[in-house]
C-alpha cells in the first residue's frame, strides 16, 4: 500500500492496526462481543501498561477455553510514517488461549497481568519474540497459585496466519505454559521446542494452557 492509497482509505481518526487484528477474531468468532481490559492510564501519558488493551473471547473449539488478544505490540493507529513498513512495529501480537481455573470465578483478569508484563519486557529491553522462543514465568503464571506451569514457550497461533497489515508484517504468537521440568529439559538440551510442543499437540492441538497439567518432558 502506498502513502497516497494509505491517505485514501484512512483518515487520522481511524485505529488502522486495531482494525486488521478485530478482523481476525471477527472472522473466528462472528457475533461475539470479547470481555476487554483497557489500562486506567495509557502508556503514552506515563501510565505503567504498556498495551493499549487486551481481550478475550470464548472459544468452544477443541474444549470451552478463553482465547486472549493483545493490542499494542503492532502499530494500532493512523500514522502516515508508518504506512508500508516491513514489520508493524515489532511485528506481532501475543494471543493466549487458557481452560477456565475455578478459582478465577470466571474472570481470568490475571492473564491480562501476565500479557501486560510480557510486554513491559519487551518495552523496556527492546528484545522481541518468535516462534519456539521460551522464557521463565518466575513462579507461578497465575499469581499465588499452586501450579506446575511456571514458564511459557511461543507458537504461531494454530488458527490465525501471518498478515500483511497497513503498517506491516503482523504475526500472533500464541503463549503456551509450560512446567518448570518441561522448561529445565529444554535448558538442559533433552528435548528441543519443537519436540516438546509436537508432544503437546498429541492431545491438545490448540495448545491451551490448563493450570492443573502437569509435566510431559
Amino acid at each position: 500500500m502506498t502513502l497516497e492509497e494509505y491517505k485514501k482509505e484512512f483518515s487520522e481518526d481511524d485505529a488502522v492496526g486495531w482494525l486488521e487484528i478485530d478482523k481476525e477474531f471477527d472472522r473466528l468468532y462472528p457475533g461475539q462481543e470479547p470481555k476487554h481490559f483497557a489500562p486506567a492510564i495509557s502508556y503514552m501519558l506515563g501510565g505503567d501498561n504498556p498495551l493499549d488493551g487486551v481481550s478475550y473471547y470464548e472459544s468452544k473449539k477443541q474444549e470451552d477455553h478463553y482465547h486472549f488478544i493483545t493490542y499494542g505490540f503492532s502499530e494500532l493507529y493512523y500514522d502516515e510514517e508508518k504506512a508500508n513498513g516491513d514489520f508493524s512495529k515489532w511485528g506481532f501480537e501475543l494471543t493466549f488461549r487458557l481452560k477456565p481455573f475455578e478459582a478465577d470465578n470466571e474472570n481470568p483478569s490475571w492473564a491480562v497481568a501476565l500479557l501486560q508484563n510480557i510486554a513491559k519486557y519487551v518495552f523496556s529491553s527492546g528484545k522481541w519474540f518468535e516462534e519456539f522462543h521460551y522464557m521463565p514465568a518466575n513462579g507461578p503464571i497465575r499469581l499465588g497459585t499452586e501450579t506446575d506451569i511456571t514458564a511459557l514457550l511461543f507458537i504461531n497461533d494454530p488458527e490465525i496466519e501471518k498478515k500483511q497489515t497497513p503498517h506491516g508484517e503482523v504475526s500472533f504468537l500464541q503463549i503456551v505454559g509450560i512446567t518448570g521440568e518441561e522448561y529445565n529439559a529444554i535448558l538442559e538440551n533433552q528435548i528441543t521446542v519443537e519436540e516438546l510442543v509436537d508432544k503437546l499437540k498429541e492431545n491438545n492441538a490448540l495448545l491451551i494452557t490448563d493450570l492443573n497439567r502437569k509435566n510431559k518432558a
